[in-house]
């Protein structure tokens, strides 16, 4: 199964397109982290507590998951809210500056998100995205998601 939608387009980020590339747009930019986020780090260090080995960012896989459990085909991702599109048809609507930009990089995210999914799947791999929020108000559900999946092969 091939995924069939072109892909966004996403214009490039710079003073041409009207966005800043000013060394204070730089600095805040570097703060947004990629990696080891605090939920992501919360998320790993109760599965660790639980017993559950696993390795993070593998780039073996499709997407780089920020957890994978090879033993039991499992990826785990645990997505920001603005980046992924958490509520995408709503929260659309409130960016108010660099529209151009944002909307089609988010709708980018979205649709990579969905293609990682569907590579993900077809190797066997079973695929859990979590949002942050998430992770910090329902932790224990979202673990335990985990945990059930890993014991039975199956989701709740």
């Amino acid at each position: 199964m091939e995924y069939k939608e072109p892909k966004i387009k996403v214009p490039r980020f710079n003073e041409a397109s009207g966005f800043y590339t000013t060394k204070k747009r730089s600095k805040i930019m570097s703060k947004i982290k990629g990696k080891n986020s605090k939920p992501e780090l919360l998320f790993r260090k109760t599965l660790w507590a639980k017993g559950i080995r696993y390795r993070i960012n593998n780039k073996t896989l499709p997407g780089k998951p920020d957890i994978s459990i090879k033993k039991h085909k499992l990826a785990i991702f645990i997505d920001g809210e603005f980046w992924h599109g958490y509520n995408w048809n709503e929260r659309k609507e409130t960016i108010k500056s660099n529209r151009g930009f944002w909307i089609p990089k988010i709708e980018r995210n979205l649709q990579r998100d969905k293609e990682v999914n569907q590579e993900l799947q077809e190797m066997g791999y079973m695929v859990f995205r979590f949002w942050s929020k998430e992770i910090q108000t329902e932790l224990g559900k979202c673990i335990n998601d985990v945990l059930v999946y890993i014991s039975t092969g199956t989701i709740n």
